[in-house]
């Protein structure tokens, strides 16, 4: 029996039970919650950098987006609270619009 010990979403359980097999889980406290999320939002990350298709790529930006709401609900926030952040730093500090590559800066 593979082992997996991972965070996974809601209805794995359901799909994996509809296809007659035993599995076991349990529920995460808050911080293991968080770590969790964490754990997965590398994974994602990387699945998403190893894409192969726009398709395997957007499928992988809706997981990251998935893992996104659920840190914002953890923190006790929306997606339009951090929108407004990002809004706000964009316009400090710009956006990653011009594909600049910073090389070096001159120390003084």
């Amino acid at each position: 029996m593979p082992t997996y010990n991972k965070l996974v979403r809601d209805k794995i359980p359901e799909i994996i039970e509809s296809n007659g097999k035993k599995f076991s889980t349990r529920i995460l406290s808050e911080e293991e919650y968080i770590t969790e999320l964490k754990n997965k939002s590398f994974e994602e990350l990387e699945e998403y950098r190893d894409a192969g298709t726009r398709e395997e790529a957007l499928e992988e930006l809706a997981d990251l987006m998935e893992i996104v709401h659920a840190f914002a609900k953890s923190h006790g926030s929306t997606l339009e609270e951090i929108e407004e952040i990002r809004l706000k730093k964009a316009e400090k500090r710009g956006a990653f619009d011009e594909k600049i590559f910073l090389i070096d800066v001159e120390d003084e």
